[in-house]
């Protein structure tokens, strides 16, 4: 087989990596619809969804088929392809913000040297799949929804990205598996604890979740932009918003937990438990913590995400100064 050449072989391996793991990320968002009814009915003392399947276990597929089978309905009054598109740009956005987590050494859909530069521009591009949704739907609601999670989320991005120049400045790369090798020693969550507490806080605004769920709360915009979209476009946002979850968590343990690291078990098994341990947390601050003010949480992001980042920037600058001193000085003697 004279075609089957080094090049061929690694863009099949790349191509097979890319579709196994985009299709775990994919399967996992929509599973997580049941994890979390059936956590949160644990949480509050009281049954979730046990009647399809055993244990409730086949509750998706009943999800999926009521969403398959309702009107996929287009409001006369709305913008019809803008209307269309802003689910499919918000989904497919979500997804490639994952492509950049190496899930073990050798499984990465696309290993960049700058991929934490491509997460916040996928995690930008979703702002205006939401704005597309506000202002295609022709909702007072929905634009209203729209232009809050919009604010939101360029207020939060600012501090998810200066929470990760820290990291970044650390190991010297935006490369994420470099980073996870700069960790063989010690988690970042140790030197950068602050910014692990300000980019995971801003993670949960950016994925529009309890307690930062204003963009759709449903007692003052009912649902937000999401109110005239039903059956698969509906289905986009609500799966994209759990694949936003899955992101934010992996990125999290990638970021400042060493990924993949860890004894004994397979890297894999590894980077799955601590993904899962922060997508329960997800789900528990949504069953514990209420809802605050809209005014409230853009509050917290300039009055405590500002401050919080520019000290740890200004704690690492000092740090990495003093030790390259003190390597010079240990080089010229």
């Amino acid at each position: 087989m004279s075609w089957l050449t080094p090049y061929v072989t690694e863009i099949s391996r790349t191509v097979v990596n890319a579709v196994v793991i985009l299709l775990v990320v994919v399967t996992s968002g929509a599973y997580m619809s049941f994890v979390e009814r059936r956590l949160l009915g644990l949480f509050q003392n009281r049954y979730g969804p046990n009647r399809v399947g055993w244990g409730g276990s086949l509750q998706l597929f009943a999800d999926l088929v009521k969403i398959i089978f309702k009107e996929d309905w287009t409001p006369p009054f709305a913008d019809r392809m803008i209307f269309t598109l802003a689910p499919v740009i918000a989904f497919n956005s979500l997804l490639l913000a994952f492509a950049i987590v190496p899930v073990s050494p050798t499984w990465v859909v696309i290993d960049l040297n700058i991929g934490v530069l491509f997460f916040l521009m996928m995690a930008g591009l979703s702002v205006y799949a939401v704005l597309f949704a506000g202002w295609a739907s022709n909702n007072k609601y929905s634009l209203l929804g729209a232009m809050r999670a919009a604010a939101q989320t360029l207020s939060y991005e600012v501090f998810i990205g200066l929470s990760l120049m820290g990291v970044v400045a650390q190991a010297g790369s935006f490369n994420l598996s470099a980073i996870i090798a700069d960790q063989a020693h010690i988690w970042n969550v140790v030197p950068q604890f602050f910014g692990f507490i300000t980019f995971f806080l801003a993670g949960m605004a950016v994925c529009h979740r309890h307690p930062f769920d204003q963009p759709e709360s449903e007692q003052e915009l009912a649902d937000g932009y999401h109110i005239e979209y039903s059956g698969m476009k509906f289905g986009l946002f609500f799966i994209g918003e759990y694949i936003s979850i899955i992101t934010i968590s992996a990125l999290t343990v990638t970021l400042f937990f060493g990924g993949w690291q860890g004894p004994w078990l397979p890297p894999f098994i590894w980077f799955a438990l601590k993904t899962c341990l922060f997508i329960v947390l997800f789900i528990l601050i949504r069953a514990a913590l209420p809802r605050p003010r809209y005014d409230q949480v853009m509050m917290l992001s300039w009055k405590l995400g500002l401050p919080l980042t520019l000290i740890n920037l200004l704690v690492t600058a000092i740090v990495i100064l003093y030790h390259s001193s003190i390597q010079s000085g240990y080089n010229q003697s």
